[in-house]
């Protein structure tokens, strides 16, 4: 499977942006589609999941009731809307899938088999 990430850029601090990953294609290995990111110095972190068995959806605690993950089955593609964005946001966010993941590892790197390309995420203060 091969990811596509776009819709990062430069924003002011309170301000949104929507992030969208397109799969190439829908298997079982898109059953759980993700996003994490990287800031310069620190390690790879979780931001948030989303399986298509059951339509759980995970958030790490920095993000949840700002960002919205969401799936279009149809289109093999998923989003990421982040509102109220914080400097802290500032990242390289990669979109990430994977077969069924359970709920225990759904927030590790290690059980998605995928990967996109990365898109720069800037917030300025």
């Amino acid at each position: 499977v091969q990811l596509q990430a776009s819709g990062g850029g430069a924003v002011q601090a309170g301000g949104s942006l929507r992030l969208s990953c397109a799969a190439s294609e829908r298997t079982y290995s898109t059953i759980t589609m993700g996003w994490f990111r990287q800031s310069p110095g620190k390690e790879r972190e979780f931001v948030a999941a989303f399986r298509r068995t059951g339509g759980n959806t995970w958030y790490a605690d920095s993000v949840k009731g700002r960002f919205t993950i969401s799936r279009d089955n149809d289109k093999n593609t998923m989003h990421l809307q982040m509102n109220r964005l914080k400097p802290e946001d500032t990242a390289v966010y990669y979109c990430a899938s994977g077969p069924h993941i359970i709920n225990t590892a759904v927030r590790s790197a290690d059980g998605y088999t995928s990967w996109g390309q990365g898109t720069q995420v800037t917030v300025s203060s």
